[in-house]
């Protein structure tokens, strides 16, 4: 008996018909990783190769986000991609500043970017001029008419153009460029970042465990902020396509000396600090700068290190969408380890 005289046998389904409704299921699957491939954030990231910028590519990978990470050397993207666990939606390039084309062709696609690139010391290699003003004017040069949205762009508090300080009036003016580009910016200015790892977890962590330790001026002021809390302000200040400066701090300021004492009770133990005149290290900065090429420190490094963090945290939050910071105790418990 043929299937077609039989009652209880399937119906023969057309070869056609069959690859056609495979056709249509396929077709549909790849219009829906299409259209959620559309809706992944994406972000470019100059500078990325740092602590904070690990961070953040880490943040938004977890989130499902595309990131493009720019360095500017072989040896950092081989740190890059050695911090980073390897995924299909993170790109690493390798661009001279200066190669505007090179720029705005990786950041084809991008929504946000993200400038994290600055120096504290400067030598005759790297100025400060090149590594902030320049970097910032390639930049706004590359995204000029891109698809970029919006940038963000990480300083130092205290900077402004009319700074009697290398570094922070460099940065003030590098501001200064991007605020005046065709694409929104917003600046966020913070003092001592502190995240695990970080130098500066790891300078707090050599004060802690020592008994005793001298310091320039130990009633300077300082009000860390943690290295997770600003990766948050950065992502807020992208999305919320905030314009213009905000000034952002920890939640508590107090003396460098206090801060050593902090970082040392979270390990239970306790430390002395000694306070050296500020002069005597900016003469000794001096001779440096005289007679090596590549001075350890100068005089504009320690008037950035030296200058008073004491400001109201309440409005930049307000403006950030965040609702608190990392408080400074739990923040050095995370941060500072015994040696």
């Amino acid at each position: 008996m043929s299937d077609e005289q039989n009652p209880d046998s399937e119906p023969l389904q057309d070869d056609a018909a069959v690859s056609g409704a495979g056709a249509s299921v396929s077709q549909a699957e790849e219009a829906s990783e299409e259209e959620e491939e559309q809706q992944r954030e994406s972000w470019f990231i100059t500078g990325a190769n740092g602590n904070l910028g690990q961070r953040l590519i880490r943040k938004l990978l977890s989130e499902g986000a595309n990131v493009t990470a720019v360095v500017r050397s072989t040896r950092a993207e081989g740190e890059l991609a050695r911090a980073v666990a390897k995924s299909p939606r993170l790109h690493i390039e390798v661009i001279d500043f200066a190669e505007t084309l090179l720029l705005a062709q990786a950041a084809y696609g991008a929504q946000y970017a993200v400038h994290l690139v600055g120096i504290l010391k400067a030598t005759k290699r790297a100025p400060y001029a090149q590594a902030h003003e320049a970097s910032c004017t390639s930049l706004s040069r590359a995204l000029k008419g891109t698809s970029v949205e919006h940038i963000t762009y990480l300083s130092i508090l205290g900077a402004r153009p009319s700074s009697s300080n290398l570094c922070l009036a460099s940065k003030g003016r590098a501001e200064r460029i991007l605020h005046r580009s065709a694409t929104p910016a917003c600046t966020l200015r913070v003092p001592m970042v502190i995240g695990e790892r970080d130098y500066a977890s790891k300078m707090l962590s050599q004060r802690a465990n020592l008994a005793s330790s001298v310091t320039f001026r130990a009633s300077s002021l300082e009000q860390p902020i943690y290295a997770d809390d600003l990766v948050a302000a950065i992502c807020s200040a992208a999305r919320l396509g905030l314009e213009g400066g905000l000034n952002l701090a920890g939640p508590e300021s107090l003396s460098r000396a206090e801060l050593y004492s902090r970082a040392a009770a979270v390990l239970g133990r306790t430390t002395s600090v000694r306070s050296i005149p500020m002069f005597i290290g900016h003469t000794m900065a001096w001779f440096l700068e005289l007679f090596m090429a590549e001075p350890p420190v100068t005089r504009a490094m320690l008037g950035v290190l030296d200058h008073d963090d004491q400001i109201d945290v309440a409005k930049a939050l307000r403006i950030l969408e965040l609702e608190q910071l990392t408080d400074l105790d739990t923040m050095l418990r995370k941060t500072v380890t015994k040696s």
